[in-house]
C-alpha cells in the first residue's frame, strides 16, 4: 500500500458515514471543458461526487449543464456564452483554456476553476489571496512544476544534454511555463527544444520529428489533451526508449515518471467552492487554493521496457512505485 492509499484509508475511517441533508432549492451548474465528455468523464464524476457529499441531488436539487469543445479551443467563449444564457448559477471549468474562455464570456456569473494553470502569470486574477472579480477555485500548476520535472530528469540522466518539451502553444500557460523551464535548463546545462502539438492526431508524426533530433529525454507540458492521450504518448516514448516525465496520470498510464498534485482531488474540491458561492459567498472573497502535496510516481515496468535504471534514492522518495 502506498502512502496516498494509507491516507485515503484513514480519511475514510474518520469521515462520517452519512451525507449532508439534501438541498431543496434547485440550482444549475455549468461545466466547461476544452476536451470531450469521454476524455473528462472521470473529472466530471469527481465534481458530482463532491456535490453529492454536500447534499446536492442531481435531478432534484441540482441540474448540470455541460459544454465540451472537443479540442476546438476557439469555441470555448461561445460555449461559455451558451451556459450563461441558460441561466446557470456557477460555471465550473476544467483546465486553463476553459477558464480563459469562460472569463471572456462573462464578468458576472461566478467561475470555479476545478484546476487551472498559472492564472496570475496569465492575468486571470491579480492575487491568489484576493482574486477579485468572478473567478475562484484551484490552480494546480505554477511555473515551477515544469522546472521540478526537469530536475527529476537530470537526476535520472546526469549526462543528458537535449530534452524535448512536448507542448501546445495554444495553451495560455505555454509561454510562462516555457520561460521557467528554459531558465532551469540553463542552470542544469540542458538544451530544451519545444515540439508543438495542437491536435492529438499529430502525435505520431511529431514523435518522428523528435526522433530525428537525437534527444535524450522527454518532458510534457500540463495540457488536458496530453492527459487524455497519456497512454498513446507513453507508448510512443517507450517505443523510442526515452526517459520521460509528465503528471501523475502520465506515469499511471505507462509513462516513466509522474510528478504533480492529485487532479481528481482538486476536481472534487471544486464542489466546496460551488457550495460556498451558492450559499452567499462572493467568488472575489474566496481565496484561490493551491495543492499542498505533490506526489512522485515511478513506473518500474516502463523503466525495464526502455532499459533505464532508476536511482535507489529516487525510488525511496516516490509516493507510488508501479511494479
Amino acid at each position: 500500500m502506498n502512502r496516498r492509499d494509507a491516507l485515503l484509508g484513514l480519511a475514510a475511517i474518520a469521515a462520517p458515514s452519512f451525507a449532508q441533508t439534501p438541498r431543496v432549492k434547485l440550482v444549475r451548474i455549468g461545466v466547461l471543458s476544452a476536451e470531450t465528455l469521454s476524455g473528462d468523464a472521470i473529472r466530471l464524476e469527481a465534481v458530482r461526487a463532491g456535490l453529492r457529499d454536500l447534499g446536492y441531488v442531481e435531478g432534484k436539487s441540482l441540474v448540470i449543464e455541460s459544454r465540451w469543445a472537443a479540442g476546438k479551443y476557439d469555441q470555448l467563449p461561445r460555449l461559455a456564452g451558451e451556459l450563461v444564457r441558460s441561466n446557470v448559477d456557477v460555471i465550473v471549468t476544467f483546465g486553463t483554456k476553459a477558464t480563459v474562455g469562460a472569463k471572456q464570456a462573462t464578468a458576472t456569473v461566478p467561475i470555479v476553476m476545478a484546476s487551472s494553470g498559472d492564472i496570475i502569470a496569465m492575468g486571470i486574477v491579480g492575487s491568489l489571496a484576493r482574486p477579485g472579480g468572478n473567478v475562484t477555485g484551484s490552480t494546480n500548476v505554477g511555473v515551477e512544476l515544469g522546472s521540478k520535472r526537469l530536475e527529476l530528469l537530470r537526476e535520472l540522466m546526469p549526462r543528458a544534454s537535449r530534452v524535448a518539451y512536448l507542448s501546445n502553444r495554444r495553451n495560455p500557460a505555454f509561454s510562462p511555463n516555457l520561460k521557467a523551464i528554459e531558465k532551469t535548463a540553463r542552470v542544469l546545462k540542458l538544451e530544451v527544444q519545444p515540439f508543438e502539438v495542437e491536435d492529438p492526431t499529430e502525435l505520431a508524426s511529431i514523435f518522428s520529428q523528435i526522433a530525428k533530433q537525437r534527444i535524450d529525454a522527454l518532458i510534457l507540458q500540463d495540457e488536458t489533451s496530453f492527459t487524455v492521450n497519456a497512454k498513446v504518448i507513453a507508448a510512443l516514448a517507450v517505443t523510442n526508449r526515452w526517459m520521460s516525465v509528465g503528471n501523475k496520470n502520465y506515469a499511471e498510464s505507462g509513462g516513466l515518471l509522474g510528478y504533480g498534485p492529485d487532479i481528481r482531488a482538486l476536481d472534487r474540491r471544486a464542489a466546496y467552492f460551488v457550495d460556498k458561492i451558492l450559499t452567499g459567498t462572493k467568488p472575489s472573497d474566496l481565496p484561490i487554493e493551491q495543492p499542498t502535496k505533490y506526489e512522485l510516481v515511478i513506473n518500474l515496468k516502463t523503466a525495464k521496457a526502455i532499459g533505464g535504471a532508476i536511482p535507489q534514492e529516487l525510488l525511496l522518495r516516490a509516493d507510488n512505485v508501479i511494479r
